[in-house]
């Protein structure tokens, strides 16, 4: 699939993770409970008569925000495998733009 960024945009969000959590495919990787920015990335749908966009990827920035000093990454992250986690750590999201 390819993808135009001039019409891709990005949709962030802070979610508090309440419980230490390990993400599909970083094994042997937990981490700490605390807040987190999500990012997805969505392009528009063309052919419909109203605006409309479909996600194309989900992103997670680790480490958590409060912890500054460390370095960071951006792993993708299956929607799927995130809304597990979010339901199993019972976490709460927060709209950021």
């Amino acid at each position: 699939m390819s993808m135009d960024i001039s019409s891709t945009r990005t949709t962030n969000t802070i979610v508090h993770f309440s419980a230490p959590f390990a993400l599909p495919g970083l094994a042997g990787e937990m981490h700490p409970a605390g807040d987190y920015k999500i990012a997805q990335d969505e392009e528009p749908i063309e052919g419909l008569s109203w605006l409309a966009y479909r996600r194309v990827a989900t992103y997670i920035h680790l480490p958590s925000i409060a912890q500054e000093n460390r370095l960071r990454r951006i792993v993708r992250i299956e929607p799927t495998a995130l809304a597990d986690l979010l339901a199993a750590t019972n976490a709460t999201e927060e709209l950021s733009r």
